[in-house]
Order: C-alpha cells, then sequence, then structure tokens
C-alpha cells in the first residue's frame, strides 16, 4: 500500500515536472547567434507592420498549430523588394497558441525570417533572437529590441567581420562593442546587417 502511495507521489511530481518544463520553452531552446550569423542565415530580412496574426492548424500535417502573419513591408534589408509578406510558422507552445506567438496587429518588427522549408513554414533566424521589436520614442526616434533584450546580439560579431574582412563603421564598430543587452539604435542595426552581407 505504502509503495502505491509512494509511486503516485512519484509519477505526480514527474508530471508536474515535465508540464512545467514544455512551458518553460517558450524560447528556451534556441542556441546564442550573433547578428551577423543570423543575417546570413536569413533568406530575407524586412521591416514593417503586422497586419493579421492567426493561429490554425497547418493544411497539411493537422497535428501542427501554426501562427499565419501578414505584415506590410516598409524596408527590404535583404532579398526580393516586396510591399507585403505573409509566412507560416510553427508554435509549439500553449502560450503561443494564446497569443498568436506574440505577432499583434499594428506591431512594428524588424524580422531576420530563414528560408522557408517544404512545408511552407520560416521562423526568424535564432526564433527570438531574430525578432526584434521596434520602438519608437517621443521624437520618433527608433530602437529594437529582440526578445533576448539584445543579449549576446553582438558576441564576436567584429571578430568575425575582420576575419571575412569586412570592415565597420565606426558607429557599426561603437555599437558592436557596447556592454551587452539593451535597445540600439534602428538604422545603426540595418547599418549593421548591410555590412554584414558585404560578403558570405
Amino acid at each position: 500500500m505504502a509503495c502505491k502511495v509512494w509511486r503516485s507521489i512519484v509519477m505526480s511530481v514527474l508530471i508536474v515536472t515535465i508540464a512545467t518544463n514544455c512551458f518553460g520553452q517558450r524560447g528556451a531552446l534556441t542556441v546564442p547567434q550573433g547578428l551577423d550569423q543570423m543575417a546570413q542565415e536569413a533568406e530575407v530580412i524586412f521591416r514593417g507592420v503586422v497586419t493579421s496574426a492567426k493561429v490554425e492548424p497547418h493544411p497539411r500535417l493537422a497535428n501542427l498549430m501554426t501562427v499565419v502573419v501578414s505584415m506590410n513591408v516598409s524596408e527590404v534589408v535583404k532579398g526580393s523588394p516586396r510591399k507585403s509578406i505573409l509566412f507560416r510558422q510553427y508554435v509549439w507552445d500553449l502560450r503561443d497558441q494564446l497569443d498568436a506567438g506574440q505577432y499583434r496587429k499594428g506591431q512594428e518588427l524588424l524580422l531576420l525570417l530563414r528560408p522557408v522549408s517544404e512545408y511552407g513554414l520560416t521562423s526568424p533566424a535564432g526564433l527570438e533572437q531574430g525578432r526584434f521589436r521596434i520602438l519608437r520614442d517621443a521624437k520618433g526616434e527608433a530602437t529594437v529590441l529582440n526578445g533576448r533584450g539584445n543579449l549576446g546580439l553582438f558576441q564576436s560579431v567584429e571578430a568575425r567581420a575582420q576575419a571575412r574582412g569586412i570592415v565597420l563603421s565606426p558607429r557599426v564598430t561603437a555599437m558592436v562593442r557596447r556592454p551587452q543587452g539593451g535597445a540600439v539604435p534602428l538604422a545603426d542595426l540595418v547599418e549593421a546587417i548591410r555590412s554584414l552581407e558585404v560578403s558570405k
């Protein structure tokens, strides 16, 4: 009897632990990536405004939940010029299903999107690391912040750029040498991405 009670307690603790870990995986399973690495991995990099975000099952894989995001594009940094974009991203966390993967209508973003898979799915390079919220102050000056608060965004970027023979402007150099984390000017980040895309 005591053995059955003990087994029930152990199983309950195990189930709670697994459930807690599943919910804790939102953006937690990504390998840290530098800006240069994400820029090279991305097929399209653009700035725009979310016009709609809808959670729905994948059309071919009904057990997969996805978020379909539509955006008006205001600037293409990498990839073919376009005025709008529609993409589908897999969402595995219940919280992402409840809040459309944190995409909201009217939200201004800078996205570094990976190539679309054979199943029509894509996601930002580095997941939350390659999705930048654009924040504007009272004067309209824009800064950007990714899902990790920009932590590790510029780790070893300057050294890798030098190894590739890329010369960064003084402004970009100052940005990549700054203390880790915190919002950075949108214009400086876009300049850095364009500089890092000079050669592959």
